[in-house]
């Protein structure tokens, strides 16, 4: 009597896993290092990295760069003017303001009177020295009026000075440091009109100065 015939075996799988539609390899993912990714296209390892739009530019990525870094001028805009220029022009005019008085009050005294053109240039003086150093600033000019002022007032002491050395028959230094107050007492008692329009010539001529100089 004959035994029955065994069917054979079922084919294995090389992996252990269940064929799906005929695909023996459909369930495998040991064998696909790149199997996880998700989104990924094949034959492409570096599809899931997101990359921006390129620009062209190389630095477009660079953060806290400040604006107009590389833009608008080179060069640094030109400092404004030093501050003592304007302390440069007074100095400058009250210096002429003194050689001009000692001008003026020797002359004055050599012709035993006053000229209203000697105190005119006076003035001219002060006030071109002072603004051709300190330029047309307010203070500059405002300075030299006031040292042409004082300048044509210390001219007629010095003047006034001399002659009455002169006529004392002592020296210049004695009567001008010496009895400084006298001598400002006698130009009260002498002045007249013509004392203080020479005064208000220099501040004047000053501003005139100043003027030609700019």
């Amino acid at each position: 009597m004959s035994q029955p015939v065994q069917p054979p075996n079922p084919p294995q799988q090389p992996y252990g896993g269940q064929p799906a539609d005929g695909n023996p390899y459909a369930n495998q993912q040991a064998g696909n290092p790149y199997a996880g990714q998700q989104g990924q296209q094949p034959g492409n390892p570096y599809a899931g990295q997101q990359q921006g739009a390129p620009t062209g530019n190389p630095f477009a990525g660079q953060q806290g760069q400040q604006p107009g870094q590389f833009g608008g001028s080179p060069f640094p805009p030109a400092p404004p003017a030093a501050r003592n220029q304007v302390g440069l022009g007074v100095l400058a005019g009250l210096g002429a303001a003194i050689v001009a008085a000692i001008l003026y009050g020797v002359l004055a005294g050599s012709i035993e009177r006053e000229v209203g053109y000697a105190a005119i240039g006076v003035g001219f003086l002060v006030g071109f020295a002072a603004s051709k150093v300190g330029g047309a600033n307010p203070a500059v000019l405002g300075s030299a009026a006031v040292f042409s002022l004082a300048a044509v007032f210390l001219g007629q002491l010095v003047g006034m000075s001399m002659i009455l050395a002169d006529g004392l028959g002592v020296g210049f230094s004695e009567v001008f440091f010496d009895h400084f107050g006298d001598v400002i007492d006698i130009w009260k008692e002498e002045a007249d009109f013509m004392t203080y329009l020479f005064l208000l010539l220099g501040p004047v001529a000053a501003f005139g100065g100043a003027r030609r100089a700019g």
